[in-house]
């Protein structure tokens, strides 16, 4: 419990510092006037708010240079010619200066123009069968759809949760996207909740369209487990040992998402993205914190490494200075970098064809 509570503290004060210092500076404005204030008891107090109030700050400022990072990874995973060879398919930036996203209010979302589609069924496992589906109020034409699978450790969570800034951006730029539960141990053990995946994947391909969705583009998202069993199904497309009773549908996908993820064991078992691994994976954009405390960073740059070698698709993979597990749950200016990153991932994904 109290590494869980270490953990959470920590995303906070990482992903939304500037939040932390208006609550630290209202309980010390509060306090003026109080007898004892110019005390050296006082003076002490003061100091230590003068160090946290930097330290917060300087926090805010290496969150805010995810961008270049970002670049650079897509840069190196691509290849420097990279945006030349969407042939001007990059979305469009915004112009305010990355640094501004630290005053994003963390906990803010939702989008004008964004409807949320509540608790669709897609199996008959009740609530952790159901999706919610992102999309703009005014679709113009089909959108691609990013498929986004929650974190937990598979024991727990739900699809409102994580990666919101990440469904809601991409929504109201035209894109459908999919948020989904699916069941958890220790209920139901390996492979029931990949195989709720492809669930969610064929359900995609049969009645995304009556959601605006180009169902023939389909970008699949996870965060921590979420992200394992993401690249599991982007690894094993199509494969009838996890669609039982559906084994026809079509469970591909253009490629995967991988953000603050888990990767199983290294040394591979079914149970891993690791022993999957071959020259026909999807490209993928991995995304993982440098302090990630609960999964280290080093797997995740062992997992890149080891499917650049098998793959012959491009594996973009950036770690994040200072990122922490689960950045994804605000909307931070290191998560928008990210989102930004996925946005160019994906238009340089879409213009090969």
């Amino acid at each position: 419990m109290l590494g869980l509570l270490s953990l959470f503290l920590g995303v906070v004060y990482n992903e939304a510092p500037l939040a932390v210092f208006v609550v630290l500076a209202a309980s010390v404005l509060g306090s003026l006037g109080e007898p004892g204030l110019g005390s050296a008891v006082g003076w002490i107090g003061t100091a230590l708010f003068v160090v946290t109030a930097a330290g917060l700050i300087a926090l805010a400022l290496r969150g805010a240079r995810a961008d270049r990072v970002i670049e650079r990874a897509l840069d190196d995973g691509l290849g420097a010619d990279w945006r030349e060879r969407t042939g001007g398919a990059l979305p469009a930036r915004s112009r305010r200066p990355a640094w501004l996203g630290i005053f994003n209010v963390p906990w803010v979302f939702g989008r004008r123009g964004v409807q949320r589609v509540a608790d669709l069924s897609y199996g008959d496992a009740g609530m952790r069968n159901r999706l919610d589906v992102y999309r703009a109020r005014k679709q113009s034409a089909p959108g691609p759809v990013l498929i986004h699978l929650h974190g937990g450790a598979l024991i727990r969570g739900r699809k409102n949760i994580e990666a919101r800034t990440l469904l809601y951006r991409l929504a109201a730029e035209g894109w459908v996207c999919v948020s989904a539960n699916y069941r958890l141990s220790p209920r139901v053990g390996f492979p029931e909740h990949l195989i709720d995946v492809k669930k969610v994947l064929a359900w995609v391909r049969e009645h995304g369209a009556q959601y605006g969705a180009d169902p023939g583009t389909i970008f699949l998202a996870g965060t921590s487990a979420g992200g394992m069993l993401a690249a599991l199904a982007g690894l094993t497309p199509n494969d009838p040992a996890y669609q039982p009773g559906f084994e026809q549908a079509d469970t591909s996908v253009t490629a995967v998402v991988y953000l603050t993820g888990y990767f199983g064991e290294l040394n591979g078992t079914e149970f891993s993205p690791f022993t999957h691994m071959t020259a026909d994976a999807p490209p993928f954009f991995i995304a993982h914190g440098s302090h990630d405390t609960l999964v280290p960073v080093e797997d995740a740059a062992h997992f890149a490494d080891r499917l650049r070698a098998a793959s012959a698709e491009p594996v973009v993979f950036a770690v994040l200075p200072g990122g922490q597990h689960s950045f994804d749950r605000f909307n931070s200016a290191r998560f928008n970098a990210v989102v930004d990153g996925i946005r160019d991932f994906a238009a340089w994904t879409r213009a090969r064809g």
